[in-house]
């Protein structure tokens, strides 16, 4: 395999509201109790994309990240590094190949999340290694000692690493948000069965103008 194991990703529409599937909870947003994720926004996971959803993906998350910015919210980023030893990547390049490795040397900036949703300084980039987040990393100890019991999953691919998240959140005590505007995939298909999944299993599918109500003021519901 090469880094042609993503494939091209034709334009699609995201879900409107009243596309997105009903769930089993009513928790919502509470910024006293939520982080952001900002998953794998990186310049090699985004470049297999022809155009949309791309760009409102991409404002979506901008305006959640000024929101959780202001409110005092805790801000993750996850990112897979560009140079990775065969015994980290593991299983991953039987499925992906070498992944970022196989362009990094060509684009040296294939690694780095895209301008528009750079993380600041201070804010937490965990190394990616795996489908989940939580994975060989300190995040799941991070939400902990922040007090944080409910996680916003924004990025790609929904069906690949935000679901493995959300899941791995779940199973941790942590309540998460799939956020179906401020993440994409390989095709609506995809994005919709993972908002499916989720919101049958182990969270709550929102979009970014409701966790944008509920971070001004709007009442905080029950669970989560």
């Amino acid at each position: 395999m090469s880094e042609m194991s993503l494939p091209r990703i034709e334009p699609y529409s995201l879900p409107e509201p009243t596309e997105r599937p009903s769930g089993r909870v009513d928790w919502r947003p509470d910024p006293a109790r939520a982080a952001l994720l900002v998953h794998d926004m990186q310049r090699y996971f985004l470049a297999p994309y022809a155009g949309s959803p791309i760009p409102d993906v991409v404002g979506n998350i901008a305006a959640l990240l000024a929101a959780c910015r202001d409110n005092g919210v805790p801000v993750f980023y996850t990112a897979q590094p560009g140079r990775q030893d065969p015994a980290d990547r593991g299983l991953l390049t039987d499925f992906w190949g070498d992944g970022i490795g196989a362009v990094i040397d060509d684009d040296p900036t294939a690694a780095d999340v895209v301008d528009a949703l750079a993380p600041r300084p201070g804010e937490a980039v965990l190394t990616k290694w795996r489908y989940s987040a939580f994975q060989r990393s300190t995040f799941a100890e991070q939400l902990a000692s922040s007090g944080r019991t409910q996680l916003l999953v924004t990025g790609i691919y929904a069906h690949i690493g935000c679901q493995a998240t959300a899941v791995e959140a779940f199973m941790r005590d942590v309540a998460p948000f799939l956020v179906a505007d401020a993440v994409a995939d390989f095709s609506r298909h995809h994005h919709d069965a993972a908002c499916e999944y989720v919101a049958q299993r182990c969270g709550v599918v929102t979009g970014t103008a409701d966790v944008l109500e509920a971070f001004a003021g709007a009442p905080v519901g029950v669970g989560g």
